[in-house]
């Protein structure tokens, strides 16, 4: 039976003045019957993990229209590290559970933006797996766990509906106690979801301490920015650079940031996220080089065009610290 390519369609279309499109279904033909390929099947997926010299890297395909693209083979990835190309033992791409932070921004400057904000989460959480499960931090001038591990989704959601905006924005300081929540995830598979509107004005820790943390983890993390159009009057120097810093943060750990200019895209974008997600390739291999000393390798994936699709683009971790014993 040919192998098929499924494209599932974004609900916001992000390329410059493209249009939605239906959802689309590409049939490859192969040049000769494959068996299926196969992988892990206990559920097991994280984004990264060394264990027993094995590294597993979680990988995003899209469309430049940011459709995810499923349903594509082994063959079609090629993995290097170091710049050494690697040959993969494993590939997966199945719907495994997740740990899920959410990092929820309410800082004075998100008054007008609560609403929509909260029905972002709502839509997120529609994508859920059972077995997910998540927790919620909130921050203004500080952070503060407001629900810790959970898979009842009502109980994040009751306890965001009656939030209110006040304070600066301690965005670094919330990412940190995220990352150390994470600590105590329950599934492999772990990701944050970040929703501000800037950069940040009130924190202890310094971006460059949360960039080496987030480049130790294992963990995905994703964002929603909503930020102020550049030129707004009384824009403070830490908004103009949120965007950067939210875009850093993510493109480091395989993640993805999105720029929000029209709040009513909010829930769009969430749950395309959630999709997103669970649509994620598994490649898994040994590496060639075997030494445990502890330092940072640098990870790329680069992708075979199928024929008839337009370029693929791929999300990935851009490396992970050997172990060190």
């Amino acid at each position: 039976m040919a192998r098929r390519i499924l494209i599932l369609t974004a609900v916001i279309v992000w390329a410059a003045g493209a249009q939605a499109e239906d959802k689309a279904r590409v049939t490859i033909e192969p040049r000769q019957a494959k068996p299926p390929a196969t992988g892990p099947r206990d559920g097991r997926a994280p984004n990264i993990r060394v264990e027993t010299q094995l590294v597993q890297i979680n990988v995003t395909v899209t469309t430049p229209l940011n459709q995810v693209v499923t349903g594509m083979e082994k063959e079609q990835f090629r993995l290097f590290e170091d710049k050494v190309e690697q040959t993969l033992v494993s590939f997966s791409q199945e719907e495994a559970p997740l740990s899920i932070g959410l990092v929820f921004d309410v800082s004075g400057s998100m008054g007008s933006k609560l609403a929509k904000s909260r029905q972002a989460a709502a839509q997120f959480f529609k994508t859920a797996n059972p077995k997910d499960e998540f927790f919620l931090v909130q921050f203004n001038d500080s952070p503060e766990v407001v629900v810790p591990w959970t898979t009842n989704t009502e109980e994040i959601q009751n306890r965001m509906a009656f939030t209110n905006a006040k304070g600066r924005t301690a965005l670094l300081d919330g990412l940190y106690l995220a990352m150390n929540q994470m600590k105590k995830a329950g599934n492999p598979r772990k990701a944050i979801l970040i929703l501000s509107d800037g950069g940040d004005n009130s924190s202890r820790y310094t971006e460059s301490e949360i960039k080496n943390m987030v480049r130790e983890a294992d963990v995905q993390v994703y964002a929603m920015g909503i930020f102020e159009m550049i030129g707004v009057r009384g824009r403070s120097a830490e908004e103009s650079l949120g965007p950067g810093l939210l875009s850093d943060l993510a493109e480091q750990t395989g993640g993805r940031h999105f720029p929000v200019d029209n709040l009513n895209e909010l829930p769009d974008i969430a749950a395309k996220i959630g999709i997103e997600l669970r649509s994620q390739y598994i490649l898994g291999y040994s590496p060639t080089n075997p030494q445990k000393d502890g330092k940072y390798r640098k990870v790329e994936v680069k992708l075979v065009q199928p024929r008839g699709l337009p370029p693929l683009r791929a999300y990935f971790r851009t490396g992970y610290y050997a172990p060190s014993q």
